[in-house]
């Protein structure tokens, strides 16, 4: 039995819809190298059953190269990703008042370090309303002095 190119559009094809229902980004640039398989088979007739395989392994194995060097290094930066220091100083919304010895909470307008709302103390009695910035981590809790 000899492969004709189309074996290889229907290969393709295959894998980039599986990509659709894997959330890797992975298979897709095999699904690729296979459409480039088929290009080449198209132009090039006779290209052996071992070259077919080859060519679609090396063009598969580049273009996943290319995109953890290219694209996965520059993906965006969230603020859940961000170390504690660098958080130090956002300013919220204090949403239940605080005071000495007693837990308030105050919200933030983007998560800081992957939650909305913190649990949080201050050296001094702040009202719910007031704005405040963050002074340090400590465990579970934040702890805030008016901005």
């Amino acid at each position: 039995m000899e492969i004709q190119w189309w074996y290889w559009i229907v290969a393709g094809a295959a894998l980039i819809l599986m990509e659709l229902v894997m959330p890797s980004f992975f298979i897709l640039w095999f699904g690729i190298g296979a459409l480039l398989v088929a290009l080449a088979m198209w132009l090039l007739p006779d290209l052996s059953l071992t070259a077919q395989i080859a060519l679609w392994s090396g063009a598969s194995l580049v273009m996943v190269a290319i995109w953890f060097k290219l694209f996965a290094g520059a993906r965006l930066k969230t603020q859940s990703g961000t170390a504690q220091g660098e958080v130090i100083g956002e300013v919220g919304l204090l949403v239940s008042a605080v005071a000495p010895f007693q837990h308030g909470k105050v919200r933030f307008q983007k998560p800081i370090l992957g939650s909305e709302q913190w649990n949080c103390t201050a050296d001094e009695a702040i009202p719910a309303g007031e704005r405040v910035r963050i002074l340090a981590f400590e465990g579970n809790s934040v702890k805030v002095a008016r901005a």
